[in-house]
């Protein structure tokens, strides 16, 4: 059983062809000479993906979808003569027997399995219902000797425990340092199999190997399910050669359309909360749904990793510049409701590049003004509440224009320790560098008052000093006045 945040699918359709003695695919490769003894003859393979079904308002409609699946698919796969019943564990029993009286011993492999279940995160009753009705199918593979091989996958784990409460003899594999490049390039597999793309890319952006690999890993490595080793996403990966843009492949294609709906519901802190985030090693074996934490489901979907492991303590983080930017993206298209946050992102670092700052503030209003005034906004301790914008702290508008700096790759960094104090934004260019102060103002009143404390603030800490041997150093004071919801200098 795996809980991995890519590569399930394609793991799933290697092991069938594999189990189908397809030898024709491994031409060359460690499994050639398996695959080729397999095929004296293949197993009969059972593949279901749940993600597939037709449809699962209920239990009743997801028992009838999973029958009608295996009935299609089986009949035109084998040819059987399957027994339509009533119980899609009845049918599914069916179909496993006469596979193996018809062929021999079965593999089965079931992607997703989970599917009905995260489908239904925000209704418990419902996801109940799923649950149970997921344990009655799954629940035939008891002393099922039929079966020789079993490889599920999911993005959750939470449900192991209730859907194969029956199933004491499956070993989870999703942290096991055995299996940790499973599903990833390693350093030494992304060079000596992409010889051929990486001087290509070279030639293309102007870089020389070194620069390339350098900034490759910093988009795609990182992705580690020991605490050790890391590996690429080769999703990412592929389409970057294809393409020779260094940009974010992996958002549209990798996240699943639960974990929005969990997070709004549940507590979620900004997404700079998250980096180098301390939690216990067993931190995703909660039984089920209603005692999952936030950090879980980040982990499972892959927008968390496991960037090192202390005993019993893990640091999760993300794993590489493409998942923080997603992240940001998910913030901000799904709690900040902006979803044009590339166009602004761009136009705050255009405006910066010409050390245009009151455009800057006039773009960040822009975003501002998209907001709308009774959406779950989280504060910085993760506190769930309705926000109508009263009692924000300063922080939650530096928050939104980092996420929007982050869109735009610009270099920045937030509340650097100097002798003297802590800045809240740092922006750094090639000759010059920009120094933010945010205050917050409760009302239009307090505006002038905040200001000049952040001046005074950034004179008295003298917070320039640390950037000297720059060129040109900028200083602002945001004002946030968080009556007009708005930022003036």
């Amino acid at each position: 059983m795996a809980n991995l945040c890519f590569g399930k699918s394609l793991t799933i359709s290697t092991l069938e062809a594999m189990f189908k003695g397809k030898a024709e695919l491994f031409k060359g490769l460690y499994a050639e000479e398996w695959v080729k003894e397999q095929a004296k003859p293949p197993n009969p393979v059972i593949k279901l993906d749940m993600s597939v079904l037709a449809s699962y308002d209920n239990k009743k409609e997801l028992n009838r979808s999973i029958i009608n699946y295996l009935v299609r698919y089986y009949i035109e796969e084998y040819n059987l003569d399957v027994v339509i019943q009533d119980n899609s564990g009845d049918v599914f029993l069916d179909v496993i027997n006469k596979l193996y009286k018809q062929f021999g011993h079965v593999a089965l492999l079931i992607d997703e399995y989970d599917k009905p279940i995260t489908d239904n995160i925000n209704n418990l009753e419902k996801s109940n219902e799923m649950r149970e009705t997921l344990r009655s199918f799954y629940g035939v593979l008891k002393g099922c000797s039929q079966v020789k091989f079993i490889m599920i996958t999911g993005v959750s784990k939470f449900s192991k425990t209730g859907v194969f409460s029956c199933l004491n003899n499956l070993e989870d594999i999703s942290m096991d340092k055995k299996y940790s490049d499973i599903v990833g390039y390693t350093q030494k597999e992304l060079e000596d199999n992409f010889v051929d793309w990486i001087e290509k890319t070279e030639q293309e952006l102007s870089l020389n190997k070194e620069e390339l690999l350098a900034k490759i890993e910093e988009y795609y490595d990182g992705f580690s399910f020991d605490g050790t080793l890391r590996v690429y996403n080769p999703f990412s990966v592929l389409n970057f050669f294809k393409q020779g843009i260094f940009d974010n492949y992996w958002y549209d294609s990798a996240t699943p359309s639960f974990l929005a709906k969990y997070l709004k519901e549940h507590k979620i802190k900004a997404p700079k909360e998250y980096i180098q985030k301390k939690v216990y090693s067993g931190f995703t074996n909660s039984h089920e749904i209603e005692s999952t934490s936030v950090e879980s489901f980040l982990y499972q979907a892959g927008y968390l990793t496991i960037s090192e492991r202390r005993g019993n303590i893990l640091i999760l983080d993300y794993p590489n510049e493409e998942v923080r930017s997603s992240m940001d993206r998910l913030f901000l298209e799904n709690f900040y409701n902006i979803q044009d946050d590339a166009e602004f992102s761009s136009d705050i670092w255009e405006s910066l590049e010409v050390e245009d700052i009151v455009q800057v503030v006039t773009i960040f209003n822009e975003a501002l003004k998209g907001i709308p005034e009774n959406i779950f906004a989280p504060s910085i301790e993760g506190k769930k509440k309705q926000d109508d914008y009263k009692d924000r702290d300063e922080s939650w508008y530096r928050s939104l224009f980092l996420m929007l700096l982050s869109g735009a790759k610009i270099t920045y960094f937030s509340e650097v320790h100097t002798f003297r104090g802590r800045p809240d934004v740092v922006i750094v260019f090639k000759n010059k560098v920009v120094v933010v102060e945010f205050k917050l103002a409760k009302n239009s009143s307090e505006v002038d008052k905040k200001r000049k404390e952040g001046e005074e603030q950034i004179k008295s800490r003298d917070y320039a000093s640390a950037y000297k041997a720059t060129k040109k150093i900028i200083t602002a004071v945001f004002v946030a006045d968080d009556e007009k919801r708005q930022i003036v200098l």
